[in-house]
């Protein structure tokens, strides 16, 4: 057979103007920076204990039925302040979907649901139905130096127009180390209300062994993170919160600021994990989580708030039990058989 001549016509402007950009994007080094949500993750997740903290006894007992695809049931008994006493969840995870549900004592029937379409964009669904419905839909897209998101919480057009909070969100690698985005929030609670608009705007600069963030909101309010890594097993941060507010006469009594600031660390040892941090309102939290047997994970958490002498106290165990033959047919099949699941 006679080959057939293949004529490549030129590129366009938009076509090149494209291939200029990620030319100079991969001359440049740029990397994703992350979504906007999780821009100061290592000082408000990692080493904050905030996050892991809870107020009475809690069990977690957790079975693992597969691993590829990712399929696990858990069944949580609590009692405490905010905690149901009985809980059940269940996890589906593959490549494309991860499904998620859980129904607690009182009705509560929560779920999610992931889709990833492309390796860059991810559909992200919670719902939930009880004392207070809910409905969230997102969608991500991570490029190779931003990430872009579009959320919707509640959006309803069934009385005749649009209502409910709708927020974009825009991060952008502007150097190797330095990152600019912004939040957009609109949202309308019924059609006889106005609506509203805020418009947020966040930096993030990342060096080798620290990193620093700021985000300006709409409502004058400015929070900035400090993290820096110590050592191999111990890290650092520092979370300022600034914010201008009316005087006790309303706006005619003028404004005064108020702020609070929080310092944290982060120890990591062969079995467990130390966190503390205390704030300038004289509030100290510790939480310490041990590792006794590689299936059972012990955790003890402790607020002092000294302003108001108050105290509380937590304890947790969790137990993961996997199934039998599950952890010779994961040696088996290796750590890359692992699905990687759009959580």
């Amino acid at each position: 057979m006679d080959a057939t001549p293949i004529i490549m016509s030129p590129p366009t402007s938009s076509t090149s103007s494209t291939s200029r950009s990620r030319t100079g994007g991969e001359r440049l080094g740029l990397t994703n920076p992350g979504a906007v949500e999780n821009i100061a993750k290592e000082v408000q997740r990692e080493v904050s204990p905030a996050m892991h903290m809870h107020t009475g006894l809690r069990a977690d007992i957790t079975k693992a039925i597969d691993f590829a695809p990712l399929c696990q049931v858990s069944h949580q008994f609590a009692m405490g302040d905010r905690l149901q006493p009985y809980a059940f969840a269940a996890l589906y995870g593959t490549n494309k979907v991860f499904m998620q549900g859980s129904l607690d004592s009182d009705g509560m029937l929560s779920s999610r649901i992931n889709y990833r379409w492309t390796d860059s964009l991810v559909t992200k669904s919670q719902f939930q139905i009880g004392a207070q419905d809910m409905a969230s839909i997102e969608h991500e897209y991570v490029g190779a130096d931003f990430t872009s998101s579009l959320k919707m919480l509640n959006p309803s057009y069934l009385e005749g127009g649009l209502t409910g909070i709708f927020i974009g969100q825009h991060l952008q690698s502007v150097t190797r180390k330095l990152a600019l985005g912004m939040e957009a929030v609109w949202q309308r609670a019924a059609l006889n209300q106005p609506p509203e608009a805020a418009m947020s705007y966040v930096a993030r600069y990342k060096s080798n062994d620290w990193i620093a963030t700021a985000q300006l909101h709409a409502q004058g309010a400015l929070n900035a993170t400090y993290w820096r890594r110590l050592s191999d097993k111990v890290q650092a941060g520092v979370d300022m919160t600034l914010q201008v507010v009316p005087g006790q006469g309303g706006m005619m009594g003028g404004l005064q600021k108020e702020g609070i600031t929080t310092v944290g660390a982060k120890y990591d040892f062969r079995m467990s994990v130390f966190r503390a941090q205390i704030d300038s309102k004289g509030k100290l939290s510790c939480l310490l989580e041990r590792v006794v047997a590689p299936p059972v994970r012990l955790s003890f958490g402790i607020d002092l708030d000294h302003a108001t002498q108050q105290a509380k106290l937590g304890m947790g165990i969790t137990i993961e039990a996997p199934s039998e033959g599950l952890e010779e047919k994961q040696e088996a099949l290796g750590v890359a058989a692992a699905p990687n699941i759009p959580f």
